[in-house]
């Protein structure tokens, strides 16, 4: 039977923190998610860029300029904040809440990828939560392009390559170097559907009998996956993607809502899409 490290890494999506109705932050979500958080767990969160998208606009009546990758940078480092405020307030007080901001080379590089992985394992026996997040406000795509491109051309072989194209690729890539017993996804849907937004589509379960046939399944089920919730985000398709690495290391993965429980998406009382081995 395969050693687990950490028991559960999480992760949630913009979409599911913003309430689009009201321009704002969804905080009964951001409430419900965080009071469930205990040593133990490591939590990759996004939302930063889109909630300080959303305090700009309030604070400043307008949006920046037509420079998408600049508007990123500064409304990630303007939301980052209270992103991380809004988690503090609502995590249990017994806990310590941790901010850590990671970029590919923490994947890429021996020395750092152990630094990290050490620090993420030392918190639970210290009473404490890390909250993960790709650290947006000092990075740029020409400049992970340039860095992957050096990492390549010294002989790192492409496999091994991390990108972090998004927090689900990096949820991914925690959970596989905590080795984690259960990966739990949330986003704006109630898993993954068979037919593209059909909630009665819903496909509760992607397994096999062993690790190989679950990624061969999860191959199947991305044909049906198309479109993704806003724009940069790789949808469905690319979170099947993704989990394919920690599902072939003995991790199971769950993709839910967060109006559900964790604990009640782990013990199979809520739909959700359940991916491992049977």
């Amino acid at each position: 039977m395969a050693e687990f490290d950490v028991e559960v890494v999480g992760k949630i999506g913009s979409m599911a923190l913003v309430n689009r109705d009201f321009n704002d932050i969804n905080y009964n979500i951001l409430a419900f998610v965080s009071r469930q958080l205990k040593p133990g767990m490591i939590w990759v969160s996004s939302g930063a860029t889109e909630i300080g998208r959303i305090d700009y606009v309030r604070r400043t009546g307008r949006e920046l300029g037509d420079d998408d990758q600049l508007n990123k940078v500064d409304y990630s480092a303007q939301g980052q904040a209270i992103l991380m405020q809004e988690y503090r307030k609502y995590v249990n007080p017994l806990y310590g809440v941790r901010q850590v901001l990671v970029e590919h080379q923490h994947f890429n590089n021996d020395a750092k990828r152990e630094l990290l992985k050490s620090m993420l394992l030392r918190c639970p026996a210290q009473g404490a939560v890390p909250i993960v997040n790709y650290n947006d406000p000092l990075s740029s795509d020409e400049i992970v392009k340039l860095e992957i491109r050096a990492l390549t051309e010294g002989g790192m072989e492409e496999s091994r390559l991390v990108h972090c194209v998004d927090n689900d690729e990096t949820a991914s890539q925690i959970a596989c170097l905590v080795k984690c017993r259960r990966l739990i996804i949330f986003t704006s849907t109630l898993g993954i559907y068979a037919t593209a937004g059909d909630e009665s589509t819903l496909i509760r379960d992607i397994s096999g009998k062993d690790m190989y046939e679950v990624v061969d399944n999860i191959t199947a089920c991305q044909g049906a996956c198309v479109g993704s919730s806003r724009k940069g985000a790789g949808g469905a398709k690319a979170k099947l993607e993704y989990i394919k690495a920690p599902v072939m290391n003995g991790t199971e993965v769950y993709i839910a809502s967060p109006k559900y429980r964790i604990a009640d998406v782990f013990s199979g009382k809520v739909p959700c899409t359940r991916i491992g081995v049977r």
